[in-house]
């Protein structure tokens, strides 16, 4: 008894670990370069993204404000994704020039000039966010002198149509020092409501006093500006305001932008807060109010605000909005005969806005030919989680459309992909067109895994042809048209022996051309074995997962084995069974991803599928049920195969995953441990629905509390790992639902341990939380799933 005191004790207090070295050696990998083709087709950038920051990164003073993470050095996020080795690459012959930036510098996601003949890119310091521009001829980088983007509520930039000027929103020169805490509170803080209904998410981040708006207005506030990116001239336009998107329309002549303003909400973060939606000119005049927008509070669960949203240039036009609005009051439950309009106002914007089509399900999106003949409008059926696709001609919008996909949103083997968009000389995109054909890029699902495809799609007859498919025995998709006619492609292809790579073809031939050749990373993993497998539950419904062995797995062992899953709701059970991922695809792994198992000599089953059918309104109702069938029948399926022991499988998920893990730890017994991470567990805390659920709790009551895992704490009589990061700012999952979990299982009894990382969010991202983490999933199943206690043995440790 006091030697299990005495280790709880160390536990508590120990610092960062680390795992094996097998496992640190596949950390240090090298990501696989990202690529970005340039506009006009003939080059492309490489540029690799950073990974696992030090914690002392994340540990930078952070603002959470309005649903934003501040740094409030820098006046932009408070974490952003970081690239450093950037190579444009000439795809006519290979030859390469790099960016020329200091040593050890990194940036964020460059941006094409709508002419392709430069990138800008923002680079982020200790106080501020400096502005590059690099041209692609020479590859010479310089720093736009003066000029501290603020990056709050926008990117910070973007290109004109010009391909010289940049709009920029700019940190307010001379905005002062920022607003101080008062010395002690002027009174309480008061909220109310009146008899009108407002249900909301649980959102996290927000307001939450008086200073807090104060720090908002101050850090969120940005000066909109023309920058010269060749002289670095700064031309302010108009006054500061907190943008909360801006866009030049494709003649360059009119700025769209949205700016929020008081009253704030203290429930709601900034996507709900009161705006203004307007047309400015250059120098910032109003040319024209689209609407004033007050705070969306009321918007129905599932629903949708009333009012114009979804404003947007029409990018074939000089100067044409679209935008959409609600004809149900934006209420999913109303019967009505349409449910959202379609609305179209062109410049001088002096005409009353033109209703150009209605649609009798909810708007979903819109795809516009780069021709301005042809508009995919898309609309979504939430009663039977339906989707159709109707070709509009935006030259005749009295000519009837045609309807060309109809199909289950979820819908996977016959998906007919979707449109290849390609960036306008204005900088907007739209559907790539060649005559009478468009082009479809799709993943091509089939039942022996994906197999990416590209069409040409005939707009007149509907017929599409087959330009090119990924073989079955790799996995190779499209990433860009290199010409007009799609007869030039750029692929990335990769096999189970193969790293990612990219490749020039011709469509129709079997040949290809390495434009890259990046070495294996990880040639240790090429031992591991995978493969596709497909089952059925009980009920018959479809079901699959990857097998994956470890690398010195022998033939004929029975090995401890893993299954992380993550469970999805499908209305029919026909497309619940579909298959996605590929059996052809690289193995590597990095982060804190449960695949690290194998090189600790486990099988793992990975994406084991966990579907919920039913009724969208009442699938919860056998959530339970479901997922325990689902497990039940991958243990069997992977112990009919003969490669694990069935008495020593540990179960584990992410997020609702982690929902999941909790939930079959408490109805089932079919797992020795379980790793739940990043969850919510106790579905009291998110009143007005989580995941797919449409009910509120006071709908729903046993229901919320019949899969709530937090209610049946007392039932959970495996060890349970709980990971959370400590700074989670996804909706529904505060860290307090594994605080209380911890709590709750402890209180009764149970075995648990319960891993609270400073600094984190929902992912883990710094280079000590990720080998910490790994080292806490590894350790805490080799504990109890691999080598698992006597009966004795744990009893005392219970104890």
């Amino acid at each position: 008894m006091a030697l299990l005191l005495v280790a709880g004790v160390a536990a508590a207090q120990q610092g960062y670990q680390r795992p094996s070295k097998e496992i640190l050696d596949v950390l240090d990998a090298r990501p696989t370069p990202q690529v970005s083709v340039s506009p006009s087709r003939d080059m492309v950038l490489l540029f690799e993204p950073q990974r696992y920051p030090p914690i002392a990164e994340l540990a930078r003073p952070m603002l959470r404000l309005a649903g934003l993470r501040i740094n409030p050095a820098t006046n932009g996020p408070h974490r952003s994704q970081q690239y450093s080795n950037l190579v444009l690459k000439r795809v006519a012959d290979g030859t390469e020039r790099r960016i020329q930036i200091p040593a050890g510098m990194t940036v964020g996601q460059p941006v094409w000039s709508p002419d392709g003949q430069r990138l800008a890119f923002a680079r982020t310091t200790d106080a501020a966010i400096e502005l590059w521009v690099a041209e692609a001829n020479t590859g010479r980088a310089r720093r736009l002198e003066g000029v501290r983007l603020n990056a709050v509520t926008t990117s910070g930039f973007q290109w004109m149509p010009d391909s010289r000027t940049l709009l920029c929103v700019l940190v307010p020169a001379g905005r002062g020092t920022p607003p101080q805490p008062p010395a002690f509170p002027e009174g309480p803080v008061v909220q109310e409501n009146f008899g009108r209904p407002a249900p909301a998410p649980t959102f996290q981040d927000l307001l939450s006093n008086a200073h807090d708006e104060d720090l908002f207005d101050y850090y969120a506030t940005g000066q909109l500006a023309l920058v010269d990116s060749a002289t670095g001239r700064v031309t302010p336009i108009g006054q500061p305001k907190i943008f909360d998107s801006v866009e030049p329309s494709p003649d360059g002549r009119h700025i769209l932008v949205e700016h929020v303003h008081r009253p704030y909400s203290y429930l709601l973060p900034l996507a709900r807060f009161p705006r203004e939606i307007e047309v400015w000119d250059l120098s910032g005049r109003l040319v024209k109010s689209i609407a004033s927008l007050p705070l969306r509070e009321d918007v129905p669960l599932g629903g949708v605000p009333t009012g114009p949203r979804n404003v947007g240039w029409v990018p074939t036009e000089p100067a044409a909005l679209y935008w959409v609005e609600a004809l149900d009051d934006g209420d999913p439950r109303k019967k009505v005969p349409h449910r959202d309009r379609v609305l179209w106002l062109a410049a001088p914007f002096s005409a009353a806005p033109k209703e150009i089509l209605k649609l009798q399900h909810r708007y979903s999106g819109i795809a516009w030919g780069e021709r301005g003949d042809l508009a995919i409008v898309r609309e979504f059926d939430r009663e039977r989680l339906w989707t159709r696709a109707w070709f509009y001609n935006p030259r005749d919008w009295s000519q009837p459309p045609r309807l060309v996909w109809d199909m289950s949103s979820q819908e996977r083997y016959n998906h007919p992909g979707n449109p290849v968009l390609r960036t306008l000389p204005s900088g907007h995109r739209a559907i790539q067109q060649h005559g009478d054909f468009i082009f479809l890029a799709g993943s091509g699902a089939t039942p022996e895994g994906e197999r990416p495809f590209l069409d040409r799609f005939s707009t007149r007859t509907l017929a599409a042809e087959r330009l090119f498919q990924s073989d079955a025995q790799s996995y190779e998709f499209v990433v860009a048209l290199l010409s007009p006619d799609g007869a030039r492609l750029l692929t990335s292809h990769e096999s189970v022996t193969s790293p990612p790579n990219y490749f020039l073809r011709t469509a129709g031939s079997d040949t290809r051309q390495a434009l890259t050749s990046f070495p294996d990373p990880a040639p240790q993993l090429r031992r591991i074995q995978k493969q596709l497998v497909r089952y059925k539950r009980a009920d018959g419904v479809d079901l699959s997962f990857t097998l994956y062995l470890p690398p010195d797995y022998q033939p004929g062992e029975r090995r401890p084995a893993v299954v992380w899953a993550y469970p999805v709701e499908f209305a029919d059970a026909s497309v619940a069974g579909q298959v996605s991922g590929s059996p052809n695809r690289f193995t590597l792994f990095s982060g804190a991803s449960h695949l690290f198992f194998l090189l600790a000599g486990y099988v793992v089953l990975d994406g084991a599928t966990m579907p919920v059918v039913g009724d969208p309104e009442t699938v919860n109702n056998t959530y339970v049920q479901q997922i325990a069938m689902s497990a039940q029948a991958a243990i069997d399926k992977a112990a009919e195969l003969g490669v694990i022991d069935p008495q020593r499988v540990g179960v584990g998920g992410h997020s609702y995953g982690a929902f999941m893990t909790a939930n079959l730890l408490a109805h089932t017994d079919l797992f020795r441990a379980g790793i739940a991470r990043s969850g919510a567990y106790n579905r009291t805390l998110t009143p007005f629905g989580f995941q797919n659920e449409r009910r509120t709790l006071w709908q729903a009551l046993e229901t919320y509390i019949r899969i709530s895992p937090f209610m049946h704490a007392n039932k959970i009589n495996e060890p349970l790992l709980l990971i959370h990061g400590e700074a989670d700012n996804n909706s529904g999952t505060f860290p307090i639902q594994s605080d209380r979990m911890y709590h709750a299982i402890k209180g009764n009894g149970g075995m648990v341990r319960y891993v609270s990382l400073p600094h984190e969010s929902h992912s883990y991202v710094a280079r000590e939380s990720v080998e910490h983490v790994l080292w806490e999933m590894i350790h805490w199943f080799d504990r109890w799933v691999k080598n698992p206690p006597r009966p004795a043995d744990r009893a005392a440790a219970q104890q």
